[in-house]
């Protein structure tokens, strides 16, 4: 795919399910933390009590660069990851919207997260925290997408400042209906609004209420004001004002919900020619492609275990496919240099740029997570690290009160390795399998489904036991629970680790039998398999080698 446009930084995806549409009736929200140098590490908050006065600092969760304080609640909840005691869970993608919009004063949307999750019981809540936050103290980051999930719903909110030095925000907020899935990635996805006269205008939060709609009262007026906009309300489109489509949007970005709305639908096909940019690319701008829409109707119950794998998606099985072609090399390596594209001229064209596919199971994730919400039961936060394609989702339950070491912050960072860091173990996996993918990776994949069955099959007897315990009980059953399975994982996966080097050592692969390495009649090692490159790969560097 080739456009003359500008490469940018395109991170993080999210996923969502209503109650109806999951397979147990949870509500659930996955999120992967994709940044270059980010370490993956389990946020911990306890719960906590303050005098009146306290105040909060406030730190720009990207860089850590001081934002200021602002007053203290008098009680705030504890926090796991990103789901919180109630259940109360928040993920977001970052994309940048209108430059012109942007504001380093205010509170950047890391600590509005973390913010939200210590003083909200409810998804509404928390988006009105949000609400109230920002037109208080202003907007210090770029446009973002947040999902918002308890027990009972799930919610997308679209969310951009108003420019150097402004308070309040352009938002948009709305609830995925119960059946419903959804998705965001790096893309604001909400268009049209209900404009409607049983709309209500909330004077405390200075919104508009349509239902299960809400958004900031002067959004159109904004958007018109600054010229983003021209015609009627009833046509008004946030993502189209505040967020237009350019190629990368649309491939590099909507192609991922495409494919996770794909792994539930018989009917994307119709939508791969916008999802892919082609139509964009063909019409010179114009994406006249059906437009895919925000949610669908899934056609079948969406389990946890299913978001785990729309999480190690890979596009697999589709045009999109990251482990084919010949920048995927001889092994069908995921891992490009240089970033998501490149500029070039081929064969005396002018300079194009080239993007290489952007699926949602990538190397640069620092953490993901599938946030299970579950109404008369203790949430469960599967947490993993690195890659996850190459990782494994532990179950930490949302009331546990320390997490493990190996998913603690300050057990090294992106600089400083630690043998006991879950971050660096599966780092040191995916990173030996990126050079051998096409035979390394079942390996992984193996140990993966593994862990996977043995945490599906153990959660129901987890469940019970914690059920017949008083609080304080169940509470440090299931943080030993938590943190003695994270630990278990990460000793098997250094395991693993040992097992790859060992038998793909110097490119070659060393034979096994009855599940050991096979040694000769004299206890000495065998001599390896030596395997040719594949046939298809020797055909391109074949009239660059010597021949007799």
């Amino acid at each position: 795919m080739a456009l003359v446009l500008p490469i940018a930084a395109f991170a993080c995806t999210n996923f969502l399910v209503g109650k109806a549409a999951s397979a147990d009736g949870s509500t659930m929200i996955s999120y992967a933390a994709d940044s270059y140098g980010m370490f993956g590490y389990l946020h911990f908050s306890p719960a906590a009590d303050y005098e009146e006065g306290a105040m909060r600092e406030v730190k720009d969760w990207d860089t850590g660069r001081p934002l200021g304080q602002i007053p203290q609640v008098a009680h705030t909840y504890s926090v796991v990851g990103n789901m919180n005691e109630y259940q109360v869970t928040i993920g977001e993608t970052t994309w940048g919207g209108r430059e012109e919009l942007w504001d380093t004063v205010g509170i950047d949307y890391g600590s509005l997260i973390y913010i939200a999750l210590e003083r909200s019981k409810t998804a509404r809540e928390a988006i009105e925290w949000f609400v109230k936050l920002v037109n208080e103290y202003g907007y210090a980051s770029e446009g973002e997408s947040f999902s918002f999930g308890d027990p009972n719903e799930v919610w997308i909110m679209d969310l951009i400042g108003k420019g150097s030095g402004k308070k309040g925000a352009n938002w948009v907020a709305v609830r995925i209906p119960d059946n419903a899935i959804a998705g965001h990635a790096n893309q604001a996805r909400i268009t049209q609004l209900p404009i409607s006269k049983k709309a209500k205008v909330n004077k405390k939060l200075n919104c508009v209420v349509n239902g299960d709609w809400m958004w900031d009262k002067d959004l159109i007026k904004f958007a018109r004001e600054k010229g983003y906009f021209t015609g009627a309300d009833k046509d008004f489109s946030f993502q189209a004002a505040y967020n237009p489509f350019d190629f990368s949007g649309l491939y590099v970005c909507e192609a991922r919900v495409w494919s996770f709305f794909n792994h539930f639908s018989d009917d994307m096909e119709r939508y791969f020619d916008y999802a892919s940019g082609k139509t964009f690319r063909d019409s010179n701008g114009k994406n006249e492609g059906e437009h895919m829409p925000l949610w669908i109707i899934p056609n079948r119950k969406v389990s946890a275990q299913d978001m785990k794998e729309c999480m190690r998606d890979e596009y697999r099985g589709t045009p999109l496919d990251i482990t084919k072609g010949t920048d995927a090399g001889p092994w069908e390596s995921k891992l490009r240099f240089g970033g998501l594209g490149f500029k070039c001229a081929v064969n005396g064209t002018d300079t194009l740029q080239y993007w290489y596919e952007r699926p949602t199971a990538t190397q640069q994730t620092a953490w993901s997570f599938v946030a299970q919400m579950r109404n008369g039961k203790k949430g469960i936060f599967w947490f993993g690290v690195d890659d996850a394609a190459c990782s494994c989702y532990t179950p930490m339950y949302c009331c546990i009160n320390r997490v493990p070491e190996c998913f603690a912050e300050g057990n090294g960072d992106s600089y400083t390795f630690s043998p006991t860091s879950a971050w660096w173990t599966f780092n040191l996996v995916a990173n030996w399998a990126y050079t051998k993918y096409s035979r390394m990776y079942p390996h992984v994949r193996e140990n993966q489904q593994i862990w996977d069955d043995k945490f599906n099959t153990q959660i129901a007897g987890v469940d019970a036991q914690a059920a017949e315990l008083n609080e304080e009980d169940a509470r440090a059953f299931l943080t030993s629970y938590s943190c003695s399975q994270a630990e278990n994982l990460v000793a098997d996966w250094q395991r693993l680790y040992i097992y790859l080097v060992t038998k793909f050592i110097d490119g070659q692969e060393r034979k096994e039998e009855n599940g050991q390495f096979k040694r000769n009649p004299y206890g000495q090692s065998c001599g390896p398999n030596r395997l040719p490159l594949p046939e298809p790969f020797l055909k391109m560097v074949a009239p660059e080698i010597t021949h007799e």
